[in-house]
């Protein structure tokens, strides 16, 4: 059993870590998980990623969660080229302190911008 990547390519992190994948060549099963139709939510997807969230790994029976996680695993798995992650350390630190402040503050506060603006037009529409 090969490498699966639990995917919905209308999220950013799926997204980055497809094109990752598909540009290091790294050979992976996309297994599409349609968050707008709750796919996410089913027992089934529950074995893969108990957080019951996109992105999910599988490799044979290791599963891991969250779009930095495995974005590292792969890096470290496929022997990625050192321009993605640098093997120099206080390189590596800073792409290390990137992510994490990315994660917490770009995406988290863009997240919430566009969820409110689709919940929005959501409403808007209903009214009409």
């Amino acid at each position: 059993m090969g490498l699966e990547l639990y995917l919905d390519l209308l999220s950013q992190p799926c997204r980055a870590l497809y094109i990752f994948a598909r540009s290091n060549n790294i050979p992976f099963e996309f297994k599409k998980v349609q968050l707008s139709k709750g796919q996410h939510k089913t027992e089934e997807f529950r074995k893969v990623n108990m957080l019951m969230k996109v992105p999910a790994l599988k490799d044979g029976s290791f599963t891991l969660a969250e779009s930095i996680a495995i974005l590292l695993y792969l890096v470290q798995k496929f022997k990625t080229p050192d321009h993605w992650y640098p093997s120099d350390l206080q390189k590596r630190a800073r792409v290390d302190e990137y992510l994490s402040w990315q994660h917490a503050n770009i995406r988290a506060k863009g997240s919430k911008l566009f969820l409110t603006k689709v919940k929005l037009l959501c409403i808007k529409n209903e009214v009409l």
